[in-house]
């Protein structure tokens, strides 16, 4: 018996030993930030958020960025300095808490703008996460290209007269939903907002849209002949690269 109670309090002496592991949670800020705009929250639905382990795929922790865009003179006007935060409390975000026991290597993954489904692009990134130690403030910062085009008019499937003068009529935004006027911080005057007609599969036209009255709205007029066409309008930025597309189908009678 005398042995046995010395077995066990060699064992239990071992194991006090070993570094017992314990989760630690931890606070990830993960951020969404259009190509040459702002940040991607609650106005235009969010983005979607993963953070993955990288070696198995489990998914550890998801969600929406929610809040604001941010300060439009702060991060569009103003020049930057090393470290200078560019979001400050209401600026969109996504906060991962994660109950971690080791490092994990984990792959980032933003959809965004989420709710956009002909303009959602994935942007990823990869890095060690460390139990208990944060990643707040700005946070990590993803970064998506492009531009959000809804194609306002002809409808789609709409059946136009052929003596009709026909209206092309888009709506482009930046992926954060910031507006797009001449002259204005992301100036019209600077993109290329274009409109190509198919009828069986050949392009028959392609028509410059231009800026209307009202913001981020684009327009050209023209006649077509009778038959089944689909139209696709682009933007285009030569200056960043970002582009957009939307595209629809209607029939000219």
């Amino acid at each position: 018996m005398k042995n046995w109670y010395n077995i066990v309090g060699f064992m239990l002496g071992l194991l006090m030993m070993i570094p017992q592991l314990y989760a630690q949670e931890t606070e990830v800020m993960v951020r969404v930030r259009s190509k040459d705009a702002k940040f991607i929250g609650s106005s235009i639905g969010g983005a979607k958020i993963f953070i993955k382990n990288a070696e198995t795929g489990e998914v550890l922790a998801s969600g929406m960025t929610s809040g604001s865009t941010g300060d439009t003179e702060l991060i569009m006007q103003q020049a930057h300095s090393r470290n200078e935060r560019l979001a400050d409390e209401e600026t969109a975000g996504y906060l991962a808490k994660l109950d971690l026991e080791e490092p994990v290597f984990v792959t980032v993954e933003a959809y965004a703008p989420y709710t956009k489904k002909q303009a959602r692009v994935m942007s990823s990134t990869q890095l060690w996460l460390l139990p208990g130690k944060d990643i707040t403030g700005d946070g990590l910062i993803l970064e998506v290209l492009g531009f959000v085009v809804d194609i306002l008019s002809p409808q789609t499937h709409e059946r136009i007269s052929e003596e009709s003068q026909i209206e092309l009529e888009a709506n482009v935004v930046m992926m954060c939903g910031c507006p797009i006027t001449p002259g204005g911080i992301w100036d019209a005057d600077q993109y290329e907002i274009n409109a190509v007609l198919s009828r069986d599969g050949k392009e028959v036209r392609e028509l410059e849209l231009v800026p209307g009255e009202k913001p981020s709205t684009f327009s050209a007029e023209t006649n077509l002949e009778p038959g089944l066409y689909e139209l696709l309008i682009y933007a285009y930025d030569p200056i960043t690269g970002n582009t957009g597309v939307d595209r629809t189908n209607f029939i000219v009678n």
